[in-house]
């Protein structure tokens, strides 16, 4: 009759044998007769050896599928799908390409990164001092994206409602290039909505550095110095008026040099990308 206090010490031994094996122990097996003489899960030895298509008989697995469990990736290490690896390191993940992108596709986009370098040399060298940006379709594009900030920020106070015209139109590309990373695994995506930012950026500079010699003429057809100019009660408040231009210029630079990086990282995915194409259309 089995003693049951030796049967369960058993059992936790196999237990606790199989949480350090699965990790540290190889697979013993005769490459001749394909037979094995320890379990590469609980440990337990055998003599004779048992064949590999043999089941253990202590926790019963077949060592011919742990061996070929063991030698394939492992599920937990993929972050999903696209094989993003949960060990990958920050950067190396933003510059990781798609699994695979259709020519056409890599294609179009590489034509469209041609098009905004050149449109970034125009957005850019735009006079900030004289809102020259302000003239431009990008513009009227984030024209409505700055008012609408307006309206999102206004639960959250005066300062804040003001404020969130121009940190909306900036903030709002940020989060889709951030979207673009974390959801889509597309990281020319993210680069192209950094270049938004960026550009984002560039277009505010203008309105700071009018806020010191208000000569801009503004939404409601007045310039800061008849009606209301946001960077004006900003900087007012902030006790930066008199710094508006120095702001200003910093912003441009800062937006400059952020739509060259995102122009440079849009332009290593897509090196990187052109050996993971789909030929299929």
């Amino acid at each position: 009759m089995q003693n049951p206090k030796l049967l369960d010490r058993f059992n936790a031994d196999v237990k606790l044998q199989c949480v350090s094996n699965v990790i540290s122990r190889p697979i013993i097996l005769n490459q001749v007769n394909d037979t094995y003489s320890q379990c590469p899960k609980c440990g337990l030895k055998f003599d004779p050896a048992l064949p590999a298509s043999a089941a253990c008989p202590a926790c019963g697995i077949y060592v011919l599928k742990w061996n070929q469990a063991i030698s394939s990736p492992e599920l937990s290490e993929l972050d999903d799908e696209s094989g993003y690896r949960e060990n990958d390191s920050f950067v190396a993940a933003l510059f990781k390409p798609m699994d695979k992108l259709s020519a056409m596709a890599f294609y179009g986009r590489s034509v469209t990164l041609i098009l905004l370098a050149i449109w970034s040399w125009f957005l850019f060298g735009y006079d900030y001092r004289y809102g020259e940006i302000n003239m431009s379709f990008m513009h009227d594009i984030l024209l409505p994206i700055h008012e609408a900030g307006h309206v999102l920020f206004r639960p959250f106070g005066e300062f804040m409602m003001i404020l969130g015209g121009s940190l909306f139109q900036v903030a709002l590309p940020f989060g889709i290039s951030v979207a673009f990373i974390l959801k889509n695994r597309d990281n020319f995506g993210a680069a192209i909505g950094l270049w938004l930012t960026s550009v984002s950026l560039v277009d505010v500079s203008p309105y700071i550095y009018d806020s010191l010699h208000p000569m801009l003429t503004l939404l409601g057809g007045k310039t800061g110095a008849d009606g209301p100019h946001d960077w004006i009660y900003l900087l007012t408040t902030l006790g930066q008026l008199s710094n508006a231009q120095r702001w200003g210029a910093f912003f441009h630079a800062v937006g400059g040099l952020l739509m060259l990086l995102a122009l440079i990282w849009a332009g290593i995915m897509l090196w990187r990308q052109r050996m993971q194409l789909d030929d299929r259309l």
